[in-house]
C-alpha cells in the first residue's frame, strides 16, 4: 500500500480542514516545501497536493506551490482543487504535476473529463470521489450532487480510469477512523480499481486496516500534522 501524505494549500500555507469546512482551517505551516522535503526526507514517495482556494474558486489558484515543491523535490504529485479546464490542466503539468485529480469537474463537465482520460490515459488522471452519504459532494465540498457513488466509478472506469481517490466528507480532518465499509463495497463491486482511501485516518492501526482490504494507496494529513503518526511509522509500509 503507497502512503501519500496531503498537502492542502490556502492562501499558499499548509493547513488543514475539518470534514470539509473552510471555517474550521488550522494552519500547520507557512512553508509547504519544507513539509514537502521532511516527507521526502522520511522516504515518502508520493504527495496528493490540494489546492483548497482553487477549489472554492473554481480555478487554479496556487500554481506557485506546485511549481516550488515539484522543482526541489523528487515527490511524484498529484494535484487537485480547480482544475476545469485544458488550460489547467496543462499549466499543472507544466507546472511539474504528475498526475491530477478531477472531482467537481467529472460532474458538471462529463464530456471533457472523458477527453482528458482519453488523451493523456487512465495513469495521468485520478477521479476524486468526494462522498456525502454515497453521493458525490463538488467544488471543496461546498455543493452536493445526485450523483451516487457506484454510478459514478461505473461510468468512469468504463471510459478508461485506473484510479480513484475516494474521501468521506464526515470523516476528512476528524481524526475518528476511515470509511472501511464503503471502501470495502468499493473493491467488492470494482476489483481492478486503484482505491486510494482519504479521510479520517487517525494512527496506524487504521493504515494496517487499509492495507489488510488491498486498497492501493491511503492518504494521510492531519493524522501527520496533529502527530498521531511519525513520519518513522510509515516506512513500515513502503
Amino acid at each position: 500500500m503507497h502512503i501519500i501524505p496531503a498537502i492542502d494549500i490556502i492562501d499558499g500555507k499548509c493547513v488543514r480542514l475539518t470534514k470539509g469546512d473552510y471555517s474550521q482551517k488550522t494552519e500547520y505551516n507557512k512553508n509547504p516545501l519544507e513539509v514537502a522535503k521532511e516527507f521526502e526526507a522520511a522516504g515518502i514517495q508520493r504527495l496528493h497536493l490540494v489546492d483548497l482556494d482553487g477549489a472554492k474558486a473554481k480555478q487554479v489558484v496556487n500554481l506557485d506551490v506546485l511549481k516550488t515543491i515539484a522543482k526541489n523535490t523528487n515527490l511524484t504529485i498529484d494535484f487537485g482543487g480547480g482544475v476545469q479546464s485544458t488550460k489547467d490542466l496543462n499549466d499543472v503539468f507544466d507546472a511539474g504535476a504528475n498526475q491530477i485529480t478531477g472531482g467537481s469537474i467529472a460532474i458538471k463537465n462529463e464530456a471533457l473529463f472523458t477527453e482528458w482520460i482519453e488523451e493523456f490515459g487512465g495513469e495521468k488522471i485520478i477521479l476524486g470521489a468526494d462522498v456525502k452519504g454515497h453521493h458525490i459532494a463538488i467544488h471543496g465540498w461546498q455543493e452536493s450532487s445526485e450523483k451516487h457513488i457506484f454510478d459514478f466509478l461505473e461510468h468512469y472506469l468504463a471510459k478508461g480510469l485506473k484510479y480513484v481517490i475516494c474521501t468521506d466528507v464526515s470523516k476528512d480532518g476528524a481524526l475518528q477512523g476511515t470509511s472501511n465499509t464503503l471502501y470495502q463495497d468499493i473493491l467488492e463491486r470494482f476489483p481492478d480499481v486503484k482505491l486510494i482511501a482519504s479521510g479520517g485516518v487517525s494512527s496506524v492501526e487504521d493504515l494496517h486496516i487499509l492495507d489488510k482490504m488491498d486498497v492501493y494507496g491511503a492518504i494521510v494529513g492531519k493524522a501527520i500534522y496533529e502527530k498521531r503518526i511519525n513520519l518513522s511509522d510509515l516506512k513500515q509500509f513502503q
